[in-house]
């Protein structure tokens, strides 16, 4: 499925009926009394969760969604019936904002959430509502109300507990695969995660979704290379895994270069649990080079699954419990 983390939608929803003027006509009764049922609600356009999709991909192909409106209402004191909502279906990490104003409506992270995009018109009231001792046969309803018309602007950021962060060609996607179940695309050149990969590590007495994020390079904050479309992505995680490669010129720049662009993205990332993972251990002839770093770290090779287990062990051990 093709990865979109972004969609504009416009959403109408359904107008309000009208109120209906009627009266009764009874036999033997000369002047019957007022009978008009009130318009049916509009339908909303309501965002709902779900744990089945990943993408936005279906809101490129459809941009436009409207609710029925509701039913008029008819003599005999019969109400219109309501308009039938629209239901959205959305990922779970979904922000909604008004593409418009910029506001922020509100945020979809559990299964079944609801967020109305754009609330039906109340249906206007029939003139048996009107009656009075004073007005007896009131020859007035109210119209229905307009529904709600918006521009929304889907922003989803995924919901993993770690995100798994690196330099093109660190091994991110290797590591995903031999720590979960997932089956990302691996090669060896820059880029090969063209959009975050999720897996799971799911074993007898834990279970973390893990994603892997595209390659951040220097100057991912500022727009460069495909770090600053998928930064957001890391925004929701509980812990944060640094891969660097062992075997590359300078691991510790390319560690310094991977914390100095989420700081600069959100200073508190760095603040949150992490972990540092040095790969490719397989290609290192003679010492392995020192990270200067407090964080817990390890040495593994994904390629041929060495201290993998050892790995699970330890992100189980750092991971926060709380929070």
């Amino acid at each position: 499925m093709w990865f979109v983390d972004e969609a504009v939608i416009s959403v109408k929803a359904g107008d309000g009926g009208n109120g209906c003027i009627s009266f009764r006509r009874e036999k033997y009764v000369p002047k019957g009394g007022p009978d008009g049922g009130d318009g049916g609600d509009g339908g909303s356009v309501i965002l709902r969760g779900s744990g089945h999709l990943q993408t936005l991909a279906d809101y490129i192909y459809k941009r436009r969604y409207q609710a029925e409106r509701g039913q008029h209402g008819m003599g005999k004191n019969r109400h219109g019936k309501k308009g039938t909502d629209v239901i959205l279906l959305v990922p779970l990490g979904t922000d909604v904002f008004d593409a418009l104003t910029g506001e922020r409506l509100g945020e979809i992270l559990q299964e079944g959430q609801e967020l109305v995009g754009s609330r039906g018109g109340k249906g206007g009231k029939g003139n048996a509502r009107f009656a009075t001792p004073v007005e007896q046969a009131p020859r007035r309803a109210e119209l229905g109300e307009s529904g709600e018309e918006r521009t929304l602007r889907l922003v989803l950021r995924l919901l993993a507990d770690i995100g798994i962060v690196g330099l093109p060609n660190a091994g991110k996607s290797t590591l995903l695969k031999v720590l979960t179940a997932a089956k990302p695309k691996v090669a060896d050149y820059p880029f090969t995660t063209l959009s975050p990969n999720l897996g799971v590590i799911n074993e007898q007495d834990f279970r973390f979704t893990v994603a892997d994020m595209p390659g951040i390079i220097k100057g991912a904050h500022e727009g460069r290379g495909l770090g600053l479309r998928f930064l957001r992505h890391i925004e929701r995680t509980k812990m944060i895994v640094y891969v660097v490669d062992a075997s590359g010129h300078d691991p510790q720049e390319d560690f310094a270069t991977l914390q100095k662009e989420l700081q600069l993205y959100d200073p508190s990332l760095l603040q949150r649990p992490a972990l540092l993972v040095l790969n490719k251990i397989d290609l290192v002839d003679g010492e392995l080079a020192k990270i200067n770093t407090e964080m817990p770290s390890i040495q593994v090779s994904a390629l041929y699954s060495i201290n993998i287990q050892k790995l699970r062990t330890l992100i189980k051990d750092i991971f926060p419990r709380h929070g």
